[in-house]
């Protein structure tokens, strides 16, 4: 296993930052022999214009044998579950939200493959042309997508666990949406935890867990991290800052 392991948060649909974010590993890469592996913390689909671009990059960079792993979040699962039956709704959402809500962006991501709603288009229409336009592939890929990883002492997941619960008893819908209960935890978990889910200025090691989400949803820059020898490092244009445990 390498020592050294690659990070990457909620995407959102920004494929250009998603592609400075990979040649700023790269370049970090090259600094060392053999290769590490890149995790990506879910959330690729939704707010962003190019949904479709960052699922196809990923699938394409797997398919070439790149040593990327992708967990999924709850915006991946979102698109998922309504292109396979339409739902646009979910017990952790607000009310008076759903999929394609302005907010969530299932519009945008249903946008990216050319899909907008018509007018006087009805629910069940609107679901068809989708599943239509949408490839099988990428429905597939994101269904696959494992809902944590765990890499020696640190395991990245979306959103969090729920504390005092072992890893192979927790529940989905926490893994993809927990937030109050993990966030506001002091005390250490099984492993150091590498999330995303809720979006701070940039990356911040907390002592028992590292917040990667750097609110790439809302226009603001997607910071890889790198982990090696214990420490977690951001990636910058100008290379490596440290981000200190607190």
């Amino acid at each position: 296993m390498s020592d050294r392991v690659y990070a990457i948060g909620d995407v959102h649909g920004h494929l250009e930052q998603l592609q400075i974010a990979h040649r700023r590993i790269a370049i970090d890469a090259a600094s060392s022999s053999g290769t590490s592996p890149v995790i990506h913390i879910g959330d690729l689909t939704d707010r962003g214009p190019n949904s479709r671009g960052v699922i196809q990059f990923l699938m394409d960079g797997m398919d070439a044998g790149a040593d990327w792993l992708v967990v999924k979040g709850n915006h991946d699962r979102f698109f998922s579950n309504y292109m396979r039956t339409g739902e646009v709704t979910d017990a952790r959402l607000r009310k008076d939200l759903n999929w394609l809500s302005p907010s969530m962006g299932g519009r945008d991501t249903l946008k990216s493959y050319g899909i907008e709603k018509r007018t006087l288009e009805g629910a069940a229409k609107f679901h068809a042309r989708a599943k239509k336009a949408v490839p099988e592939a990428h429905v597939a890929f994101i269904e696959k997508m494992p809902l944590y990883h765990r890499l020696g002492d640190m395991i990245f997941v979306h959103a969090g666990i729920r504390p005092g619960f072992s890893m192979d008893t927790q529940d989905e819908d926490d893994l993809l949406w927990i937030r109050d209960e993990f966030l506001w935890r002091l005390e250490s978990h099984e492993a150091l935890i590498v999330h995303g889910h809720t979006p701070i200025d940039e990356p911040t090691h907390y002592g028992n867990r590292v917040n990667i989400d750097t609110g790439a949803g809302y226009g603001h820059e997607l910071v890889p991290v790198v982990f090696e020898d214990g420490a977690c490092f951001a990636l910058t244009d100008d290379g490596r800052v440290p981000v200190e445990a607190h």
